[in-house]
């Protein structure tokens, strides 16, 4: 099959195959990126709410891991998250 074959063979849902494809295509090669919440929904077309669901999805299957980061002064930054091979 393809490249994403074991995912999409996976028990989740659609939502979750979705983000984690699109997290997957914007990692880096440690498996680690950083986009918005708000940005992934405007990317894929989807509700803020549906991708805090699917990334829900993803860190109980254990597919995802994310960290809150945070900048120098104290104030939050973006998540990071971290995807585990399928």
């Amino acid at each position: 099959m393809g490249y994403f074959s074991e995912i999409y063979a996976a028990d989740l849902p659609h939502r979750a195959k979705v983000v984690y494809m699109y997290l997957k295509d914007r990692s880096n090669q440690q498996g680690q990126c950083y986009p918005a919440i708000g940005t992934i929904a405007r990317e894929l077309n989807l509700s803020r709410r549906t991708v805090e669901r699917a990334i829900a999805d993803l860190t109980q299957a254990g597919l995802l891991i994310k960290k809150q980061r945070w900048r120098d002064n104290g104030g939050k930054s973006s998540l990071l998250y971290t995807l585990k091979e399928v």
